[in-house]
């Protein structure tokens, strides 16, 4: 008679009780990673309208003209910087961050994230204009 070797159904059972131990740890560090993921858009638009505005800073001091051309489009400067109608466009935002303006500028939120809290990037026209990150930690931009 052929002897058969293999797991018994107690080791089987063992390894899956032993993998649902460890999936259960391990989801709540992956369930909820919503804040975090606007956090880093966040500080990822506050880098590119830096840039953009540093950009058309340079565009201006080169061309010394109130009407510089970036790829293709002209933009109207107002005091050598774009304003906050323009900055936008400029820095590639795009529908992933909501527009709110206010009389000093605009402010552009991470879709998802509340309008009035403090998961924001305001522009404020200047010469040189005012970056503003309205938040320290990604707590701030739960929904």
């Amino acid at each position: 008679m052929k002897k058969q070797s293999g797991f018994t159904l107690i080791e089987l059972i063992m390894v899956i009780v032993i993998l649902g131990i460890l999936a259960a740890t391990a989801l709540p560090k992956f369930a909820d990673l919503s804040k975090d993921a606007r956090f880093a858009s966040l500080k990822g638009a506050e880098g590119a309208i830096r840039s953009a505005a540093a950009i058309a800073h340079a565009a201006y001091l080169v061309k010394a003209s109130d009407v510089v051309t970036i790829e293709g489009t002209p933009y109207t400067l107002v005091d050598g910087y774009p304003d906050s109608a323009n900055i936008k466009d400029l820095a590639g935002l795009d529908a992933s961050f909501i527009s709110v303006t206010s009389a000093s500028g605009v402010a552009y939120v991470p879709t998802g994230a509340s309008t009035t809290g403090n998961c924001k990037v305001e522009y404020i026209n200047g010469n040189p204009p005012t970056i503003n990150v309205g938040t320290a930690n990604a707590d701030d931009c739960g929904s």
